[in-house]
């Protein structure tokens, strides 16, 4: 049996702590999902960039 929690899981936890939540903690969730969502950009923009390098790398050899 597998111990991983899938996507379904997670959005009906979240609905349940954010219908119970303080004004308070939405805003610390909210700022918590922001940071998330520019760390995945950051992550992306990564990827490219180690992409480019290597293929820039790849082109000279």
């Amino acid at each position: 049996m597998s111990s991983e929690i899938n996507l379904q899981q997670i959005a009906e936890s979240v609905t349940r702590s954010v219908l119970n939540a303080s004004d308070k903690d939405l805003e610390g969730f909210q700022k918590i999902i922001e940071e998330t969502i520019k760390v995945r950009e950051g992550h992306k923009n990564l990827q490219k960039l180690v992409k480019s390098y290597a293929t820039s790398m790849i082109q000279r050899s």
